[in-house]
């Protein structure tokens, strides 16, 4: 397991922060790649094989990466930089055809300017998730873009069902195509006392929600938090690679908790998977 860790002072905020990976015990490649820098922060769950999803989640890393030193930045700045990322990928592959059919999941968090003040941008492409915790309750912000989501929504198949689906990895979004590189963007203010997780589907296809919410509680500390997570995942089961970022906000911030409409999408905006300490 690699793990790094870190801290950042932003203007009115605290941000402490810890990441983690592992292969897992199936795989012999780790396709994953995250970042963790400033106020930008990304996992990205590389496909394709034979190192090409590796070459794939690295792009996106690395062009995200380019939005650390910016200042002022917007949810429409994050948008562009994940579509730069999608034709650097193409790029990639139209130098290295033996590359074809690479591609990749993005989803993080940046922080953005938003009427003035501070705001979290919440971005998704794919089946990689990002999760926020309040006050005891964990809430699924993104929503996957797979096939298995499709048929939950459907109402076709239920949500324990879709854990064990045959078609649980197909995702209908994902950059490296020059047709489904979309992303959801949403608009959070930020909120004293919150923590993100973010992950590559490595870690929800083995864990629960209940569970992933029952090793946040346990572990206030958010490297130990993403260290938890991992090695739970592959104990659990391990079949893919897990990568997890947590990113806790201290400090005193505001209570309001609106949630905008995602950027050019016509997905439900409702948050997803609540749990809290009343159920």
């Amino acid at each position: 397991m690699s793990a790094v860790t870190g801290h950042d002072e932003l203007p009115g905020l605290m941000l402490r922060v810890g990441a983690a990976t592992d292969t897992g015990r199936v795989r012999t490649l780790n396709e994953d790649s995250a970042l963790a820098e400033g106020g930008i922060f990304v996992v990205a769950d590389g496909m394709g094989g034979h190192a090409a999803g590796e070459v794939a989640s690295g792009i996106v890393v690395e062009t995200m990466r380019d939005l650390v030193t910016r200042g002022d930045l917007t949810a429409d700045d994050v948008t562009r930089q994940l579509i730069l990322a999608n034709q650097r990928i193409l790029a990639a592959v139209a130098a290295h055809p033996e590359n074809k059919g690479m591609g990749t999941t993005a989803t993080g968090l940046a922080l953005v300017t938003a009427g003035g003040a501070d705001h979290w941008a919440v971005f998704n492409v794919g089946d990689s998730r990002v999760y926020r915790s309040i006050d005891g309750t964990l809430t699924q912000v993104t929503v996957d873009h797979s096939e298995v989501q499709e048929l939950v929504e459907a109402g076709v198949i239920t949500s324990e069902e879709a854990r064990v689906h045959p078609a649980r990895n197909v995702v209908t979004r994902s950059l490296g195509t020059d047709y489904a590189y979309q992303s959801d963007v949403w608009v959070l203010p930020p909120y004293a006392g919150e923590r993100f997780v973010i992950c590559s589907d490595g870690l929800t296809n083995e864990l629960t929600d209940a569970r992933l919410r029952e090793i946040l509680l346990q572990h206030p500390e958010p490297q130990i938090a993403a260290e938890e997570l991992v090695r739970a995942a592959v104990e659990a089961g391990g079949r893919d690679n897990v990568t997890v970022v947590v990113v806790d906000l201290d400090g005193t911030v505001g209570d309001d908790l609106s949630v905008t409409s995602p950027r050019a999408s016509g997905e439900d905006t409702a948050p997803r998977g609540q749990l809290s300490d009343k159920e």
